[in-house]
């Protein structure tokens, strides 16, 4: 993906998007066979066919323009994927050329782009031209009734209990999975994560060793990484106190911030981390190699694409990249 793209590891594993901005020659197929399904929507019909035929059932939302190879290469392996749905999902695409208004809200700056909705709202998405098997998988997902019900429903079931705060429950419930269906992703991610956020990163990385020989990382896998990488990173970071301190007598002393938006990080202080990255990003783009735009871009893929501190950021790290 190209290194300038605030949207982090979200689908990176293919390195297929394309930084819009810059026409190239060509042009990406319309909506095809299916009209029931799959149809073309503007900016001023975006919320009758998006958001209002959300909370009916899933809206997929693709991101497109004429010049982007990979949204040609994406497009009929998307449209078949909704097809072979029967229904369960619904297709909607968007020329950001004729339409960047929604793309631009939505923080996108890489096409193709995928996001589903739910009840009105952004739940999930990918970016690049991603192989057809996981374009199933996705939709599977979101549109659930897939021949593998009884696991979704085990897993739905887990992540009721886990929200619940019924850690112990949900684990069983994905260890039982596990020895149905050793190769289920979603169940080693949700167990290594209730091990994580108990504390123990052990039990995390030794459920994380079970993943299958050649499994594909997917995005909340490569999200729990970067969370417990972050973790890792915080530990040794001194006294938030301390590092505000620093950060108020001198504004210039980039580390200090930095380290104080890791700290915030690990308190759950979501906004104010991104605040003091960007800080760093707007006053010294080179220090250290950039680090501090790479070191959001961990947080966003940590964080999650819909998370509205990652929306938020996203929002003014391209502003602040390509204004």
């Amino acid at each position: 993906m190209n290194d300038q793209n605030p949207f982090g590891g979200m689908g990176g594993q293919y390195d297929t998007t394309v930084q819009y901005g810059t026409p190239q020659q060509g042009e990406a197929g319309g909506a095809g066979a299916g009209a029931d399904l799959i149809k073309d929507t503007t900016t001023a019909k975006f919320a009758a066919d998006v958001i209002q035929e959300s909370r009916r059932q899933p809206v997929l939302v693709d991101f497109w323009a004429p010049w982007c190879g990979p949204c040609k290469q994406l497009a009929p392996l998307l449209e078949k994927a909704v097809q072979a749905a029967g229904g369960r999902v619904r297709l909607v695409k968007m020329n950001i050329d004729e339409h960047p208004a929604i793309a631009g809200q939505l923080g996108i700056q890489s096409i193709p782009a995928v996001i589903a909705f739910k009840d009105g709202q952004p739940v999930d998405g990918f970016m690049g031209a991603i192989p057809e098997s996981q374009i199933a998988e996705f939709i599977h997902r979101i549109g659930g009734d897939d021949p593998k019900a009884q696991i979704a429903e085990a897993l739905a079931a887990a992540q009721e209990a886990a929200a619940a705060g019924d850690a112990q429950t949900a684990a069983d419930i994905y260890e039982a999975i596990l020895q149905q269906a050793p190769d289920t992703l979603d169940a080693i991610e949700g167990l290594a994560t209730l091990r994580f956020e108990a504390g123990d990163v052990e039990a995390a990385n030794a459920v994380l060793a079970r993943l299958p020989e050649g499994a594909k990382e997917t995005a909340g896998l490569a999200a729990l990484r970067a969370r417990m990488a972050l973790a890792a990173q915080a530990g040794g970071l001194g006294d938030v106190a301390e590092l505000e301190r620093r950060v108020a007598e001198n504004p210039k002393d980039h580390q200090a911030r930095f380290d104080l938006a890791m700290a915030q990080n690990a308190g759950g202080e979501r906004d104010k981390a991104a605040d003091n990255l960007l800080a760093i990003v707007k006053a010294d783009r080179n220090w250290n190699d950039d680090g501090a735009r790479a070191q959001l871009l961990q947080l966003f893929e940590a964080w999650g694409m819909a998370d509205e501190a990652t929306l938020s950021a996203r929002r003014k790290l391209s502003s602040l990249l390509f204004s």
